[in-house]
């Protein structure tokens, strides 16, 4: 005759005893009877209410997904042969991006000549990455993709900190001008 190890409903351990005794024992105490570790050995089931706990699972899971952090990846697009001021200006992007806490993906392009000069793309991505390694750390090394190379960049903070922080500045910020404001002018 088959077994189960049965649980009871507060988690306490009513031990080894037939499926049949175990479904009687639910029905008495007006639960159900689930089996919570199939592929042990006897399986294990548990007396409880099974629709609250379907219901306590969903609510479990949609709480998990409402406080899951959305990651946001932005990308940079940038050539081989770049001038130092569009280079200052991109390397602004992509400081700004990991400082409010998203990942950036970075790719070179390569276009027509360029593309035997892979070592070009690598040492300029070398370098940006040097440059923001106080914001960032590289998460995925540079690696050729077709025509592009491709290095993804992630911040050192959480996105919810680096939005805590600014929105702390951009208060002191304004209390500062407040004040400036207020100022008797001598």
């Amino acid at each position: 005759m088959p077994e189960v190890r049965l649980v009871g409903p507060n988690g306490e351990q009513v031990g080894i005893v037939p499926i049949a005794k175990a479904l009687d024992l639910a029905r008495e105490s007006d639960l159900d009877l689930v089996e919570v570790a199939p592929t042990a050995r006897p399986p294990v089931a548990k007396l409880m209410d099974y629709g609250k706990f379907k219901y306590e699972s969903a609510m479990k899971a949609r709480d998990a997904r409402r406080n899951q952090a959305h990651t946001v990846i932005k990308e940079i697009k940038l050539r081989p042969k770049i001038d130092p001021h569009d280079y200052g200006t991109k390397k602004g992007h992509v400081e700004r991006f990991l400082k409010a806490g998203d990942k950036v993906k970075v790719t070179i392009m390569f276009r027509g000549r360029e593309q035997s000069r892979p070592e070009l793309g690598f040492r300029l991505l070398q370098r940006l990455a040097e440059d923001v390694d106080d914001l960032g750390f590289v998460e995925s090394r540079p690696k050729q993709d077709g025509r592009n190379m491709i290095m993804v960049l992630g911040p050192h903070k959480k996105k919810s900190e680096a939005k805590a922080e600014t929105q702390r500045a951009a208060t002191n910020s304004r209390l500062r001008r407040q004040v400036e404001n207020e100022a008797p002018a001598s």
